[in-house]
């Protein structure tokens, strides 16, 4: 594969993966929407891994602050903040005792609301690309 064939991998996995965020969120399911919206902004931070870097296979991390650290992004401070809190619903998707702990506040009005802050990062991700 190319490069830019890389890169598009990751792109249309993140964007496949935001219709099952929307799904999940509309079933009221909502620590699982917020795995997989965490999984769709990973995504789209290894696309931008590859395009700013020599090699075409990212590293194997779940941690949105490294992956965003090892490229050219250079988000504001806000942002890189939002993906080190976002890293938790990654953990606690996995992890049945941080299930219990983070369903007692995980709402729907705080997962749409997270929601529309990681759509906002999303789309300013997708402007970001070359």
């Amino acid at each position: 594969m190319t490069k830019q064939e890389h890169i598009d991998y990751w792109v249309r996995s993140a964007d496949d993966d935001w219709e099952a965020v929307e799904s999940l969120f509309e079933a009221r399911k909502n620590i699982q929407c917020l795995f997989f919206a965490h999984l769709v902004l990973e995504k789209m931070l290894k696309a931008h891994w590859v395009q700013d870097n020599e090699g075409d296979i990212p590293p194997r991390t779940y941690n949105l602050v490294r992956l965003e650290d090892a490229t050219q992004l250079g988000l504001d401070e806000s942002d890189v903040l939002f993906l080190e809190e976002f890293n938790d619903f990654q953990l606690e998707g996995r992890y049945p005792d941080y299930l219990f702990e983070i369903s007692r506040w995980c709402t729907s009005d705080i997962t749409k609301d997270l929601l529309e802050k990681t759509k906002s990062l999303i789309r300013c991700l997708h402007e970001k690309m070359l």
